[in-house]
């Protein structure tokens, strides 16, 4: 017995995964582009005026994800300078292109966004060509929000930061930087 139509489904079927391949590069590939670590300055504004910032951050594979590593240093007037530093994990989800965080342990082990209910920032990322954003959500005590949003685009020798956060619509500080690519 000959099987009829096996070399044809098989070149489908390679077209298909092909086909793919080729679509989700034109799309801009993943989140692999922006591996590396990075290192620049910002300017903060806001109404209490401007700062500086210094930043270091890293973005690279984590298990099935990545995660996205970064320091701050808060340059103000003459205050001392105020240093922040945070690592967080993002897995993929269903939707191409989007990531939930994975911020802490739910009772079976599986690795889950924070509540926001409680205080805590729910967030997550997404990338799209050039450009990679992060997102933070609170709920405010009195059950507004707050919204960080943190925006990077690849540019020949680094990235371009842009960050902005946002409470109940009013815009209250805006950051921008330059990252330079160092590994």
């Amino acid at each position: 017995m000959q099987r009829r139509g096996y070399p044809g489904r098989l070149l489908s079927l390679v077209g298909g995964v092909l086909l793919t391949a080729v679509i989700a590069d034109a799309q801009g590939g993943g989140i692999e582009r922006f591996y590396g670590a990075y290192a620049g300055e910002a300017v903060s504004e806001s109404g209490d005026g401007l700062d500086k910032r210094d930043i270091n951050a890293e973005i690279a594979p984590q298990g099935k994800g990545f995660k996205v590593s970064f320091t701050v240093v808060v340059k103000r007037g003459s205050d001392k300078p105020r240093r922040d530093e945070y690592t967080i994990a993002f897995l993929p989800t269903k939707r191409p292109g989007i990531f939930s965080s994975a911020m802490r342990a739910d009772v079976f082990g599986n690795a889950v966004p924070k509540d926001p209910l409680v205080g805590d920032p729910y967030m997550w990322a997404r990338v799209d060509g050039d450009k990679f954003w992060r997102y933070a959500l609170f709920v405010t005590e009195t059950g507004g929000y707050e919204m960080q949003t943190y925006e990077y685009t690849l540019v020949p020798r680094g990235m371009d930061l842009r960050f902005s956060r946002v409470r109940d619509g009013e815009v209250l500080r805006t950051v921008t930087g330059k990252l330079k690519k160092i590994r």
